[in-house]
């Protein structure tokens, strides 16, 4: 028979019946190994999630993984959770789909089918040195939507996940679209120029730059107080919120983290935004220290043709998670039709 060393990944050969002993230690072993996942939700033990997996779709399993290969040969991790009309999510930076996972259980319960997927450099997909850009990330998407032949969908994208919507609908088109949903989201354009005057100096975004070369670790703990408004008078601080932000940075690729702040920061998407014809919801909370909604929320409520603009008092970038249960919510009205704005 065979048998496994967790500990270092090696097959050994024994013969014959294993030993109480030994049978006392394995049991010990997975039973350690158990409570460690529930503590962690390490994404290396994905085999104990509940994702539905769908065997006939054209994907590239890697373990216990579901994976779709694009043309460039980027292996891009996705989980699929529920059955019925498609909800696909794109995640911001430096996250993973983990970041979805409170909207992806609160519509698969409601008898929505829930796509994210980790992009190229984040989470559990590959780590290429090139594609971080927004037209790669635009046609990544594309292929994970033809790949799982996903029609009538919703697109939901936080922060550069919203640009990345915004990008895959300029660039292919919305024949597989029902609807969209920005959710603190940095089109049309985070930086300063003469024609974006409310914008972050490039300055900002070459301390991103720097942090992340120096010491990206130390900096997504940082980052996460911000990003979630724990830095503000009275917040209730979650360092489990931390912990899991801190876990899915440091699963981004050097070089996505790295790269990636140039794509959300200096592409221009006013001309993308124009291009939305289909029913749009446009969320953000207007105490975001990340992404200012004075200079993307408010202004792509303008660029999108009848679109729907909530801003939530007091809400930080990360509010898919502080006010997860308003946005789930929202979400759910939205999808359905019957979202009143208020």
């Amino acid at each position: 028979m065979s048998t496994v060393d967790s500990t270092q990944g090696r097959t050994e050969r024994t013969t014959g019946t294993p030993s109480a002993s030994l049978v006392a230690s394995r049991r010990h072993v997975l039973a350690g190994g158990a409570a460690l996942v529930a503590a962690a939700t390490l994404p290396a033990t994905a085999s104990i999630t509940a994702e539905a997996r769908t065997p006939s779709i054209p994907s590239r399993k890697t373990g216990e993984y579901s994976m779709i290969t694009t043309k460039d040969g980027t292996h891009l991790y996705y989980k699929d959770w529920g059955s019925g009309q498609p909800v696909v999510f794109s995640h911001g930076w430096p996250l993973s789909a983990d970041a979805f996972e409170d909207q992806m259980f609160y519509l698969a319960s409601r008898g929505y089918r829930c796509i994210a997927h980790d992009r190229r450099g984040h989470g559990r997909s590959s780590q290429p040195w090139s594609g971080n850009d927004m037209d790669t990330y635009a046609d990544d998407l594309a292929t994970i939507v033809e790949k799982l032949d996903l029609k009538n969908a919703v697109h939901v994208g936080h922060s550069t996940g919203g640009g990345e919507v915004a990008r895959y609908i300029a660039r292919h088109g919305t024949k597989r679209v029902a609807k969209a949903v920005l959710i603190a989201s940095v089109p049309p354009l985070m930086l300063t120029t003469p024609a974006n005057p409310g914008g972050t100096r490039i300055e900002t975004f070459d301390q991103l730059r720097s942090n992340v070369q120096s010491d990206r670790s130390q900096f997504w703990k940082d980052l996460s107080l911000p990003f979630y408004g724990y830095n503000r008078p009275g917040a209730k601080v979650s360092e489990g919120v931390r912990e899991s932000f801190w876990l899915q940075g440091m699963m981004t690729s050097f070089p996505a983290a790295y790269f990636c702040i140039k794509a959300f920061s200096e592409t221009d998407q006013t001309e993308d935004l124009k291009k939305f014809d289909v029913p749009t919801l446009i969320l953000a909370g207007d105490d975001d220290q990340i992404v200012p909604y004075a200079d993307a929320a408010l202004l792509q409520a303008k660029l999108v043709k009848n679109a729907t603009l909530k801003i939530y008092k007091g809400a930080p970038h990360g509010l898919c998670t502080t006010h997860k249960n308003l946005v789930n919510e929202d979400l759910f009205a939205f999808i359905k039709g019957s979202f009143l704005k208020g």
